[in-house]
């Protein structure tokens, strides 16, 4: 890894003390490391924000001759982005290019600015920031995005990596390269890719996150132990309160919640067992009624057979099956 300040440094030193400063300022070079506007800068300058673009603007073409000399760092920025399909978003080439430290991302940001070679896309309502070595990579990248999109919309859940790839020996980091420039198309806290606007991949709020969680353990949990994984201090309550509102979740035991994707049902265990009965269309058995029943809640034996004495609700058929109150299904 090289030292960008000191490279950055060099290639400053000759410039005049105004040109200078501005540079320094716009790509937050100095300390502080906050890049400026132009207005600030014209503010303490007294002049207008149209002149310290054009010393900037002079300056850079000045640099940009100069920087010709650190061959290699550019040699070394032009080689990461082709590894990557030629191109690759802002963030995640500046942290790449730093050995994965979020240290002077300002000085090789800088740096890539120098070299006309490097082509910078700026953020637009559909992609992030990102440079590029080789115009035709923002073609398949659009190609990679839109199919990935399209596939996402017809499974409509997240799904891994591979299943969006056209093919298993596509190199998978020039494909994430491509998908993580879209605003559309993002993985999200399970490593699985959705739609940004899905609240498994873009969670909001502890319900969401509940949501992630249940889906993760793929098995009911007590709202508790569901606050405990989400962590953050999260508390149990909210969590009771949030999922109690929510249709995504039912409450399948005492404080136990599962996802209704899942095949649970809500309401009462006396609920449950009519609406398999009215399913059924015939009487059922007390052995049929409990395995039907357990499949969809989480409750004791003795709890289901209580509520089908429940003379009020259930009725007993002469063969020793069960049905709902004045309705004896196919008798």
């Amino acid at each position: 890894m090289y030292d960008y300040p000191k490279v950055c440094s060099d290639l400053l030193e000759d410039l005049p003390g105004r040109t200078k400063d501005v540079i320094l300022r716009r790509f937050g070079l100095k300390q502080g490391g906050q890049p400026e506007t132009l207005e600030s800068i014209g503010e303490s300058y007294q002049i207008t924000r149209e002149r310290v673009r054009q010393i900037e603007k002079e300056g850079l073409k000045k640099l940009s001759k100069k920087v010709k000399k650190h061959g290699e760092v550019l040699d070394g920025f032009s080689e990461k982005i082709d590894d990557f399909g030629g191109l690759k978003r802002e963030d995640r080439l500046l942290f790449v290019l730093n050995n994965r430290s979020y240290d002077n991302q300002n000085y090789i940001s800088f740096l890539l600015n120098l070299d006309d070679f490097f082509e910078k896309n700026r953020e637009d309502k559909s992609f992030y920031s990102y440079w590029l070595t080789d115009k035709k990579s923002f073609d398949i990248a659009q190609e990679i995005i839109q199919n990935s999109y399209e596939k996402l919309k017809s499974i409509k859940k997240p799904v891994p990596l591979e299943d969006l790839k056209p093919s298993p020996d596509y190199p998978t980091h020039k494909f994430i390269s491509y998908l993580e420039i879209s605003k559309d198309v993002k993985q999200g806290p399970q490593g699985l890719f959705g739609l940004k606007k899905w609240p498994e991949v873009s969670p909001r709020g502890v319900k969401d996150m509940a949501y992630i969680t249940l889906n993760r353990k793929g098995e009911p949990l007590h709202f508790k132990e569901v606050a405990e994984l989400i962590g953050d201090k999260t508390n149990p309550q909210t969590v009771h309160n949030e999922l109690i509102k929510d249709d995504r979740f039912v409450l399948v035991g005492r404080g136990i919640y599962a996802l209704k994707e899942w095949g649970y049902e809500e309401g009462e265990v006396k609920d449950v067992i009519r609406r398999i009965i009215e399913r059924a269309g015939t009487p059922l058995s007390k052995e049929e009624i409990v395995e039907k029943v357990l499949e969809k809640r989480i409750v004791k034996k003795n709890t289901i057979v209580q509520n089908l004495s429940n003379k009020k609700y259930f009725e007993r058929t002469p063969d020793g099956k069960y049905t709902t109150a004045n309705n004896r299904g196919g008798d």
